[in-house]
């Protein structure tokens, strides 16, 4: 149809028009006519693809060889550039992001890529979008989809790293336990040192969670010293008062006779 002067468009295309080997002009989607003969159309579509990159092997900066496996995303944005300036848009791409993905994996350490796989993809769909720009393409999307490790070694050394840090992780959990029961016990002795009673309703507290368990008789000293000292403690107060307190009237009476008694 097109070598016949006639060509169909569709909407996510575009018709680059060639006259004589010499381009001619961009056709925009719909039945578009053409001089038989003389001019030739591509049509080159605008639809986003899917690049599946493969597996590669990759030494990483620390030296550990793993596989590495990738999709890109990109989609054309000038359909001219893409004809023009490149024979194989797609098998460029491809190849150009396989280097990439080798180079960026290859300067990155293998916990980097196993934990910060976001900014290496970022890294990588930038340098594949200034790369590709020349030929009309726009990188849309770069990820790093399969990490294949060693068997045996690398697999076990990481179970190693892993336990570890979980270890570490629960030892600084119970610290941080043991420092806030530390400070909530200090906090509860100032207030028994303050209010002594409350140490005598801790004890009896005590006694009533024992007896719920256990029928049987417990003797607690301490509690009847403490009863003694309270006790001891009241009388040196009562004590203490009665001597700070003035003294009482008294009267003294003159010798029988005299009629009458003076106040003293």
């Amino acid at each position: 149809m097109a070598n016949l002067g006639v060509a169909i468009v569709r909407q996510y295309q575009r018709g680059v028009v060639f006259r004589f080997g010499k381009l001619r002009n961009v056709r925009d989607p719909g039945i578009r006519f053409m001089i038989p003969l003389v001019d030739r159309m591509w049509k080159v579509t605008l639809r986003t693809v899917t690049m599946p990159i493969p597996s590669q092997q990759v030494i990483t900066r620390d030296n550990v060889s793993i596989g590495v496996a990738a999709v890109a995303y990109f989609r054309r944005v000038n359909p001219v550039k893409s004809i023009v300036e490149i024979e194989d848009v797609s098998s460029a791409v491809s190849q150009i992001a396989q280097t990439t993905v080798r180079n960026v994996v290859g300067r990155s350490l293998l916990d980097q890529v196993l934990t910060d796989t976001e900014t290496l993809n970022t890294q990588i769909k930038d340098i594949l979008d200034g790369l590709s720009q020349q030929w009309g393409i726009y990188v849309l999307l770069v990820e790093l989809k399969d990490i294949e490790l060693p068997a045996t070694t690398m697999q076990r050394a990481m179970a190693r790293q892993a336990e570890a840090e979980r270890e570490k992780r629960a030892k600084i959990i119970a610290a941080e336990g043991e420092a806030l029961s530390a400070d909530r016990l200090a906090e509860a002795a100032d207030v028994i040192s303050d209010h002594p009673i409350a140490l005598q309703l801790r004890n009896l507290q005590i006694l009533a969670e024992i007896a719920a368990e256990k029928n049987s008789t417990i003797v607690f000293p301490a509690q009847f010293l403490e009863s003694a000292w309270a006790l001891t403690r009241f009388v040196e107060e009562e004590a203490a008062r009665g001597a700070a307190s003035p003294p009482a009237l008294r009267t003294r009476r003159e010798p029988v006779g005299s009629g009458s008694s003076v106040p003293v």
